[in-house]
């Protein structure tokens, strides 16, 4: 029996000397910082084998971790990441211009909604447009938060509320407008994609390109149609066929 009781104690024991040795990690090997592999073996201790991640790539991890640390939070984003300044006030004041294209063409829909003009087609054309430009003020919003920039708007200029013209007409000197500054957008986003390339910002470019030059294209041929076919028909009944034909289309 005394035999038996001093075998237990002995396995029990060397167990918790096993235990012991598992958890001995050297305290300069804890307070590294580094990573390391454990590998134990029963009544031999641990063998710390170190494994230090070394390199170009986590050496870049290490600088971009220092600085995710000394970010204030309160004052900056986390998410800016090879965002120019010079690409954030270009953002701002793309911003700016597409507001205050929407509210022109606001007002251009304002007047022709009114009872003493009629122009029903024109009016919803104009509507649309103001909210596809505030569309893009928008979207361009979304991707200067996205990139870690501040959205600053700034002040928008009161547009006209008569567009009544003595020669033209109000539907052909409104689409010249119209025209005029669907020209002036698409002069400033080729502005602003020329920022964004001169500080080699690859992604905002392809954002410019993909989600705003393309369709602004379209928009300038398209208000171009409009303005030869105004040009075409006078001011008497083919503007009111016009206003018709517009009205069937944008419904």
């Amino acid at each position: 029996m005394s035999a038996l009781l001093s075998s237990r104690n002995s396995c029990l024991g060397a167990t918790k000397q096993q235990a012991r040795s598992v958890q001995k990690v050297p305290s300069a090997h804890r307070q590294s910082g580094r990573s390391y592999v454990t590998v134990v073996r029963a009544g031999n201790g641990p063998v710390v084998a170190e494994a230090q991640l070394t390199g170009v790539v986590f050496d870049t991890v290490s600088t971009e971790l220092a600085m995710v640390d000394r970010t204030n939070a309160a004052m900056e984003s986390f998410a800016r990441c090879n965002f120019h300044p010079d690409c954030e006030a270009a953002i701002n004041q793309q911003i700016n211009i597409e507001y205050n294209v929407s509210y022109v063409y606001h007002s251009l829909f304002a007047y022709f909604d009114r009872d003493n003009v009629g122009l029903r087609g024109i009016a919803k054309y104009f509507k649309d447009a103001s909210e596809e430009e505030r569309e893009h003020a928008e979207l361009l919003m979304e991707y200067q938060n996205k990139r870690g920039g501040r959205v600053q708007l700034q002040s928008i200029i009161t547009p006209e509320s008569e567009f009544n013209h003595a020669e033209k007409g109000d539907a052909l000197y409104a689409f010249e407008l119209a025209l005029s500054l669907e020209k002036l957008n698409f002069t400033k986003l080729r502005d602003l994609h020329a920022i964004a390339n001169s500080c080699n910002d690859a992604p905002m470019t392809d954002f410019i390109e993909g989600q705003l030059l393309q369709e602004q294209v379209e928009s300038v041929k398209k208000v171009s149609e409009f303005v030869s076919q105004l040009r075409r028909v006078g001011k008497g009944l083919g503007v009111y066929q016009f206003d018709k034909q517009l009205a069937e289309e944008t419904a």
